[in-house]
């Protein structure tokens, strides 16, 4: 039987093709291909305060940490917004559960503490202890963290000599613990019955819009 060599040659060769497969090479993602697999978290704004910050009485993305959130995004800046305000919370309280949301690992930490410490008649070396000792906390673990603390005023009915230095509580903090200031969060609202809710104390909706000016005033620089 004749054979012929040059068949059976190409007949292999077939065969070895078959059965390697085309090879395979690796390939090198984009940038942009790079960038959606490997996604970097935004940095974080913390508000840590008590009912002013949670938005009582209206719906959350009206209070004025909703409003700052919203004007982020709108900006389109590589930050995002944790509200941590809970309501009836004191500097006392506040100090107590603040480790549970360290763990967010705050880029900008803006304290909002104090007034019920004032409606309370809790006493002034108190309320300024714990601020310190939040602030402290927050700088302990993480250095590089911007602060910023929010001044409050209390009713006139706690008496004159309280109220002067309740006031004068928060300069003294932000200027110990060389943290910036807000020097009142609600200038321009509160004891306006307009801006606020039938209890003479939360902002409306409205008030609300003011307080976001105000705190956006001192917060946009700190981006």
């Amino acid at each position: 039987m004749n054979i012929n060599l040059k068949s059976i040659f190409y007949l292999f060769f077939l065969i070895g093709i078959s059965c390697s497969g085309p090879k395979q090479e690796k390939s090198i993602p984009s940038p942009a291909e790079q960038k959606d697999q490997m996604e970097i978290p935004k940095k974080l704004v913390l508000f840590f305060g008590n009912s002013l910050t949670a938005g009582y009485g209206i719906d959350l993305e009206d209070s004025f940490v909703g409003l700052v959130s919203q004007r982020i995004d709108s900006l389109g800046l590589d930050y995002r917004v944790i509200n941590a305000g809970l309501s009836g919370e004191t500097t006392a309280s506040g100090l107590s559960r603040l480790e549970w949301f360290l763990e967010e690992e705050p880029d900008i930490f803006i304290l909002e503490l104090g007034a019920n410490d004032g409606l309370r008649g809790i006493t002034l070396t108190e309320t300024k202890k714990n601020l310190k000792a939040i602030i402290q906390t927050v700088r302990t673990q993480y250095p590089q963290t911007t602060i910023l603390l929010a001044g409050m005023q209390i009713p006139p009915n706690m008496g004159q000599e309280y109220i002067k230095e309740f006031e004068e509580i928060f300069p003294s903090v932000a200027k110990e613990e060389n943290v910036a200031l807000i020097p009142f969060l609600l200038d321009g609202v509160a004891g306006n019955p307009e801006l606020n809710l039938p209890d003479g104390i939360h902002p409306t909706e409205e008030g609300h819009l003011i307080v976001f000016e105000t705190v956006w005033k001192h917060l946009e620089g700190l981006l």
